[in-house]
């Protein structure tokens, strides 16, 4: 069986990281050696709790609360990740998917999704990048989802809109920092178990669309940005991989 890429020797910071895909992310570069820096916007209880987790595998790890939709609590994010060093790795996870019927909604609540789900990873991307340039090699991968390819009829039309700027965002972010050792990707994730509990009824009854018959787990999104965040991975960039059993294309 081959070994997976080590990533000792490089930081990264994993946005919305107090459970679900973020923690399974955090987790899974911390068994490859990462020092992670765990983000949640309030729920400091379950970032240090992942934090524990991840130390146990001989790792750094710091929590940073701070809502990334939010310039300047950004700035106090990027504070506290300076505990590690230069992060070199950032997956911009966090994201939130309230629903508003379009004819009704709000401008406030169109902005809100559009500063968490895009403006964030715009954000992130400002504030390590340069020390990613600066070393020469960097990774950033974006969380996008289904809505990102297929839009959406359920009240989430700004949910839409933000994750397919995101799409739009890594491709160009992947052309002009590309040159500079930067690769920038997205994951689309399809149903996956364990997110949005809320939705967990949904969810599960997404099942009988999947020709590989089962759900998602936060795992197969973890593994694959393991790989884009290591050297193994170094050639891929500018794509969006849709991680959905077949789900959708």
């Amino acid at each position: 069986m081959t070994t997976p890429a080590s990533l000792r020797g490089h930081a990264a910071i994993v946005t919305g990281a107090g459970r679900n895909i973020g923690r399974a992310i955090v987790l899974t570069l911390a068994v490859r050696g990462c020092d992670v820096v765990v983000n949640t916007a309030r729920r400091r209880a379950d970032a240090e709790a992942v934090a524990v987790d991840a130390r146990k595998h001989g790792v750094r790890a710091v929590v940073a609360v701070g809502d990334v939709g939010r310039r300047d609590d950004v700035n106090a994010i990027v504070g506290a990740a300076g505990e590690i060093g230069t992060v070199d790795i950032v997956v911009n996870n966090a994201a939130i998917r309230p629903r508003a019927p379009f004819l009704e909604m709000t401008d406030a609540e169109w902005q809100r999704v559009i500063d968490v789900d895009l403006s964030a990873a715009f954000y992130m991307a400002r504030a390590f990048a340069p020390a990613m340039v600066a070393r020469g090699w960097g990774r950033i991968v974006n969380i996008t989802g289904m809505n990102a390819m297929q839009g959406t009829h359920d009240g989430r039309a700004h949910v839409a809109a933000a994750k397919h700027g995101l799409w739009g965002l890594t491709k160009a972010l992947a052309r002009e920092l590309g040159p500079k050792g930067v690769t920038v990707n997205a994951i689309s994730p399809g149903p996956i178990l364990g997110e949005q509990q809320e939705h967990a009824a949904y969810i599960s009854s997404q099942l009988d669309k999947i020709p590989l018959g089962r759900l998602g787990t936060p795992d197969d999104i973890a593994r694959l940005t393991a790989f884009l965040a290591s050297d193994d991975g170094g050639f891929v960039s500018g794509q969006m991989i849709g991680v959905n059993g077949a789900a959708a294309t």
